[in-house]
């Protein structure tokens, strides 16, 4: 069984965590999207502030079903 599906990419951060930013993504998508199928983390970084890591960031792609 075929399936149309669509993807967005989202960018997003977090101070806790890449896991936290993951679902940050999920959570941003979700607002305007329905039927999300996965989230592909294609690209991760930090940014770092006298050396800690101060903020998670990622590039994230959404699957979402179309109707």
């Amino acid at each position: 069984m075929s399936q149309i599906v669509k993807v967005v990419e989202i960018m997003t951060e977090s101070p806790k965590s890449w896991e936290d930013a993951a679902q940050k993504a999920v959570d941003k998508a979700s607002k305007s999207l329905r039927g999300i199928r996965s989230l592909y983390i294609q690209d991760m970084s930090a940014e770092v502030d006298k050396g800690k890591i101060v903020n998670y960031r990622i590039n994230a792609k959404v699957t979402f079903k179309l109707e």
